[in-house]
């Protein structure tokens, strides 16, 4: 079966100048299915690649390597009705949520402009009455949202905004790229909420960029852990959550606070060894911070070992399971929580 949409082999490099690069993203390759809808976290901490990750997958950042595709077609050799679809099936909700309006127009020309860019609607009358189900569907009164100027509305109003907009054009996918980052706590969950409703209602595939475990454990089925540009850990979210298996995996659980007061934040930190202070790696990337490193890391880029049926971990602590070549991480997610 094809793919919805899928990255082959995709590694991107950012120049600046003549001598320095930055390798953002290596040899992923990542296979979302059209169905059961999905809801899956791209998870790791700051310059771990998965912004870049994100904006490949909506076409906005060519790869420098490997290709991008959607219902099998490559996004760099698409006709212009295929991409007409291609943008009107993949919709993004970015992190800021005031960037992404112009001040000068009310929130009107946000909803109006994909009702008349793909002829949602046949008239003006219908127009509106589609514009105020999606707004209703994000917990928003049309009669208050209406007419007004972005800087009118709060945060977290323009965020539903923006997720009311995407789901004007019944997408088959919305990748949200730290969508409640910028959002005050209180809305978190509301926000978080209906995109989960979205995927369980809509039968809309969620992609939920983000450094918060938590609230990826809350919204998502499946989980890839970057780290670098590179996947560390992929998974069933119950699975990596819970049971990590790479030492960054565990790093990052462990920097999650618990509600135990007999138990010291972080006091399960990983403990770099001294002989690895200064050593650089041209084999795994996380062999400067890992209390596990043994010599054949600092050598070799390790493989991604199958753990289980729906996990990879691509760490040599597993050499002795399965390595799989140049995984599709997406064929090993399984059908989310039981």
């Amino acid at each position: 079966m094809t793919a919805l949409i899928e990255l082959r082999g995709v590694t991107k490099v950012f120049a600046s100048g003549a001598r320095h690069k930055t390798v953002a993203l290596e040899n992923v390759t990542f296979s979302l299915a059209e169905s059961p809808p999905a809801t899956t976290a791209i998870a790791g901490e700051s310059g771990s690649g998965k912004t870049t990750l994100a904006r490949m997958l909506l076409g906005f950042v060519k790869p420098s390597a490997g290709q991008v595709f959607y219902r099998g077609n490559d996004l760099a050799a698409m006709s212009e009705a295929d991409r007409r679809q291609f943008r009107r099936e993949v919709q993004p909700i970015f992190q800021d949520p005031f960037d992404v309006f112009n001040p000068f127009y009310r929130i009107d020309h946000v909803l109006m402009t994909p009702v008349r860019r793909f002829g949602l609607a046949k008239s003006a009358r219908e127009a509106r009455r589609l514009i105020d189900e999606a707004l209703q569907r994000v917990g928003l009164r049309p009669q208050d949202t209406l007419g007004r100027f972005p800087h009118e509305l709060s945060g977290g109003q323009r965020q539903r905004v923006m997720v009311a907009r995407a789901v004007l054009l019944r997408p088959k996918v919305i990748m949200a790229d730290e969508p409640v980052s910028m959002v005050d706590a209180s809305l978190r969950a509301t926000i978080l909420d209906e995109l989960r409703t979205l995927n369980r209602e809509l039968g809309i595939s969620i992609v939920y960029i983000t450094h918060d475990l938590t609230t990826a454990y809350q919204i998502c089925e499946n989980i890839i852990i970057l780290y670098q540009g590179s996947v560390a850990e992929a998974g069933s979210v119950e699975r990596v959550i819970r049971d990590p298996k790479h030492p960054y995996t565990q790093l990052l659980v462990a920097s999650i606070p618990l509600p135990d007061r007999n138990r010291r934040w972080g006091g399960d930190e990983l403990q770099i060894p001294e002989t690895a202070l200064g050593r650089t790696s041209p084999g795994c990337r996380f062999a400067p911070r890992c209390p596990h490193a043994m010599e054949v890391c600092w050598t070799m880029a390790p493989p991604k070992f199958r753990l289980d049926a729906d996990r990879l971990a691509a760490c040599f602590l597993y050499r002795e399971r399965e390595a799989v070549p140049s995984p599709d991480v997406g064929a090993v997610f399984g059908s989310g929580r039981s």
